[in-house]
């Protein structure tokens, strides 16, 4: 029996761990001890995170659609229609009529080649990822105040904070090692927790503070702990003065944000929220910690800057154990954006728009003409497929049909869509309206590397060899260039499209394969003689002086009403990861979480008549759905929640597709609907 050392396929924590192999089959997997994440632990999901690869229904050969029935296809075929049908749209209707949908299950390595593929080949920036859906407000937000639109600091400085501020994070069930780092720290080292979240989370019950806010006031209690510490003289006067500009502007906003004033919008106690206040202000290692909670609001990007502003106020950037620490939901959705995978930036986060960029990328790949404009975001493109305007849709290890929001819409655009090709390992939701299937390998069958939330780029290696006629999904997208009459993707191994990227990738430059053993380093890595970055902002920031932002509350996009009187917010549970397509497939995971449900509180159950697991339709504007209703006090009246994994009783049925107007990401976390007893 073989083991092959390489890193988890689940949560943006990276852990390493080993596969054991015999004769081809993939039998189990088993924490690294010496890897600086997983020091010998895995969550439930990563020691389950092999049997999903066995599974019997893996797409194993190329299908190709004909009268509304899939057959099977070989890779000749299949790829030679796609490359006729991209270039004859792309003849007559221009670069801008295709649309690439890359994944962040997939390789760093592969996103690079899918974005190549995009501008290099096709001349179109209309290519994006599941990024936009989950932390595209973290890359603007942050990238605006600090320079760098990433976590600042590492996992294992979790475990010297002296305060967690922790808000719209589950994190024990999102990033279960990164939890269980704080719930040590608080018991064994009397670190203090903060949590605010409108629903109480496992973590609640070790907190010194918790506040549960309204969905969707997130400013508003930020620039309430604001005046708080500016009006106690608890912020930092001399990192201030030293570090940053724009503070005269966020103590002006501010001062209109008293206790009383936020106690109504947020329905959080004043006294509370001085508590919080104060206690994060004073404590010299504090880190904030969020995730989509936070990101996935209209106000997605406001609510990010105000954290910002909030940590440079009090001088907790740009230290070991502080800093703003948004946890990345996928393996390599932190790797998907930094290697391009966006409407608006190549590798680096280098902009379509700067002629420089352009340049340095034309000399690089060969080509000329490179576009300037900004693509369209994951949202837009589907809306643009069944609108006409994106006639052929490439979409690579993603399953909009049910990951996006207002699924009653999507199911249309895909339908109308005039030809979609879908490449993945599972015949999804999204795959049954595809014109041609490709089978990809998963994270066992291939070469590569992730980076996780900590901007740790580290190895994925091949265990076995991919399944029927499967192949790796970089070796797909170089085929289908090669198809397309472009020869700057005749790549033999991921290790040669990594040399590439660190070529044109200032973060990445000192990122070769051998440097990468046997637990990958941290960017910003510039050179072949550069250690990594444990941290961001030493000294100073990415941009030079950090900037505060002051942002004024914003209501969301949707309120409840007399009919529809409950708001609705979805998210993630500890067992299912996604749409379930790998966890739906792991006999353990879901044994645990079989059925979809909703979260009510006992008192609006009791008024309701309904009973624990007696099921309830739920109904927003766009369309309802039929699963349990679990009683609960972790929501508070008038308000529920629903984990989006289940196709059964889709969330995304309910939820609204407006979006943050500069990260262009989706309102998951606040819409109105109603509960009714079946």
């Amino acid at each position: 029996m073989q083991k092959i050392l390489t890193t988890c396929i689940y949560c943006g924590c990276g852990c390493g761990l080993y596969l054991t192999e015999d004769k081809g089959i993939i039998t189990g997997a088993y924490p690294s001890i010496k890897h600086p994440v997983s020091k010998g632990a895995l969550c439930v999901k990563g020691w389950n995170s092999y049997e999903f690869v066995n599974s019997l229904d893996r797409l194993t050969h190329p299908l190709i659609k004909e009268n509304g029935k899939f057959r099977k296809a070989t890779w000749d075929e299949a790829i030679k229609l796609i490359a006729e049908k991209f270039k004859a749209f792309s003849a007559e209707s221009g670069a801008d009529s295709l649309a690439f949908l890359s994944s962040a299950k997939t390789t760093n390595e592969e996103n690079y080649l899918m974005m190549k593929l995009a501008r290099a080949v096709f001349k179109t920036n209309n290519v994006d990822h599941c990024a936009r859906l989950c932390h595209a407000s973290t890359v603007a937000g942050l990238a605006a105040t600090f320079g760098s639109g990433a976590m600042t600091n590492s996992i294992n400085e979790f475990q010297e904070a002296d305060c967690y501020l922790i808000t719209g994070s589950d994190t024990t069930s999102q990033h279960p090692l990164i939890g269980s780092r704080i719930i040590n720290s608080v018991l064994n080292r009397g670190a203090k927790l903060i949590i605010v979240d409108p629903r109480k989370i496992e973590l609640s019950k070790y907190a010194a503070v918790n506040l549960q806010q309204k969905n969707g006031t997130d400013v508003a209690w930020v620039n309430g702990m604001m005046h708080v510490i500016i009006k106690e003289g608890l912020q930092d006067e001399a990192y201030i003065q030293a570090r940053t500009e724009g503070f005269a502007e966020l103590k002006e906003l501010v001062g209109e944000y008293t206790p009383e004033y936020v106690e109504k919008i947020t329905t959080i106690p004043k006294e509370k929220l001085i508590e919080a206040a104060r206690l994060y202000a004073v404590t010299k290692k504090a880190m904030i910690v969020y995730s989509m909670g936070i990101t996935q609001h209209t106000t997605g990007v406001d609510n990010v800057k105000s954290l910002a502003n909030l940590a440079m106020l009090t001088g907790h950037v740009g230290f070991p154990s502080t800093g703003v620490n948004p946890l990345r939901g996928q393996n390599n959705v932190q790797g998907a954006c930094d290697l391009g995978a966006l409407a608006n930036v190549f590798s680096g986060y280098q902009k379509v728009t700067d002629a420089a960029a352009r340049e340095k990328f034309e000399k690089a790949w060969g080509v000329s003409g490179l576009p300037a404009n900004i693509g369209l975001t994951v949202t837009e493109i589907i809306t643009a497929a069944g609108g006409g305007k994106v006639k052929g849709l490439y979409i690579m290890g993603e399953n909009p049909m049910i990951s996006d929001p207002d699924q009653n819409h999507v199911r249309k655009c895909l339908e109308k869509t005039e030809f979609l090709v879908v490449q993945d390992i599972f015949l999804t939701d999204t795959a049954q309206y595809a014109d041609v299937i490709l089978p990809g390998a998963s994270y066992a069958e291939k070469d590569g590397t992730f980076t996780n939330t900590e901007r740790r780029c580290e190895r994925v290696r091949k265990a076995i060899e991919p399944l029927g006629e499967a192949k790796a999904d970089w070796r797909i997208l170089c085929d289908v260039a090669v198809a397309c009459g472009y020869n700057g993707m005749n790549f033999s191994h991921p290790s040669e499209v990594m040399e590439e990227i660190r070529s044109v990738t200032p973060i990445y430059g000192g990122m070769r394969y051998d440097r990468l053993e046997p637990h990958g380093l941290q960017w910003p890595c510039p050179t072949l003689d550069h250690p990594g970055t444990p941290y961001l902002h030493k000294d100073k920031f990415s941009k030079g002086k950090g900037t505060f932002m002051p942002r004024p509350f914003i209501e969301p996009r949707e309120n409840t009403d007399e009919e529809f009187n409950f708001i609705l917010s979805t998210g993630r549970i500890y067992w299912h990861w996604h749409t379930r397509t790998l966890t739906g497939r792991t006999s353990t995971l879901e044994r645990e979480a079989p059925v979809p449900y909703v979260e009510i509180h006992s008192e609006d159950a009791a008024e309701m008549g309904i009973k624990n697991k007696e099921k309830v339709r739920v109904t927003s504007r766009r369309g309802q759905i039929e699963l349990q209703a679990l009683i609960t006090d972790r929501v508070v009246r008038k308000s529920c929640f629903i984990p989006f994994h289940y196709r059964e009783a889709a969330a995304n049925v309910l939820t609204i597709n407006a979006i943050d107007p500069i990260a262009k990401i989706p309102e998951y976390k606040v819409c109105a609907v109603k509960v009714e007893k079946l």
